[in-house]
């Protein structure tokens, strides 16, 4: 049973998807939003799949200056139970995620550790590989709406024969990257981060296997991408992110092509 662990940010204005309103009709509520959506579709995967589901969320203390506001559900927040020891970060993840799975008590929630993401990611791999014992552990975080169930066991499949998987993703970024054993994480998601992780495993004397490769949403292009997909994925039949594709539907977004490829408007 592979360890997900979903690193991701409290889904805040002006925090996450820093990118799409600067690239796409979205506002920076409508970003907050998406991101929010996607974060649900995340664990509802991990939930569904053979997998344990770890949330490892940056704490107040460990995030940038921003001047958002805090984008959740007041609801929500009201149905937490209070606790000196849980910073708002950690209340928000948690507002979004127990309000998602079936059973929210399959998600344990812990704070990322680390100045960079290369080293948060490092930093909890080795800790559930080295520490704890788990048999594999995943990094993911809520930005590719294409996580699936068959995803995250097909990945554990391959980890049973490969030490690390990767799923690429656009722009030589990944999706996935799962670990049987360790290797040297510092910079370890430099770009292309697909090649630099290849060569770190590599290097560790490790082989290396991959997922197909999907869609990531960080810009305005990245969007039209993952729902030119979606749209196609429904037409056909075929599974969907059902919270990404429901906030998606919901925008009125059209997908026009352009001189570097793809673009969206209302």
């Amino acid at each position: 049973m592979t360890t997900i662990a979903v690193l991701c940010d409290p889904p805040r204005d002006g925090l996450v998807l820093t990118a799409l309103p600067e690239t796409s009709p979205l506002s920076t509520t409508e970003a907050t939003e998406l991101y929010t959506a996607m974060l649900q579709d995340a664990c509802r995967a991990v939930e569904a799949s053979g997998g344990e589901l770890l949330v490892n969320y940056r704490p107040d203390d460990a995030l940038p200056e921003h001047d958002g506001q805090t984008k959740t559900v007041e609801s929500e927040l009201e149905s937490e139970p209070k606790s000196e020891s849980k910073d708002e970060a950690e209340a928000h993840v948690r507002a979004v995620v127990d309000n998602t799975l079936d059973d929210p008590d399959v998600a344990r929630f812990e704070r990322q550790v680390g100045e960079t993401f290369s080293g948060r990611a490092g930093n909890t791999a080795t800790h559930l590989l080295e520490r704890e014992g788990v048999g594999t552990v995943a990094i993911v975080k809520p930005n590719a709406p294409f996580l699936s169930r068959q995803q995250i066991d097909t990945a554990a499949m391959k980890l049973r024969r490969s030490p690390v998987i990767l799923g690429p993703s656009t722009d030589g970024r990944v999706y996935y990257a799962g670990f049987r054993e360790t290797i040297d994480y510092a910079d370890a998601y430099t770009a292309p981060a697909v090649e630099t992780l290849t060569d770190r495993a590599i290097d560790a004397g490790h082989e290396v296997d991959f997922l197909p490769q999907f869609p990531v949403v960080e810009s305005g292009t990245d969007l039209a991408e993952a729902l030119a997909l979606i749209r196609a994925r429904q037409r056909a039949g075929r599974l969907v992110p059902e919270h990404t594709t429901a906030f998606l539907d919901s925008l009125g977004l059209s997908i026009v092509e352009c001189e570097h490829g793809l673009d969206l408007t209302r």
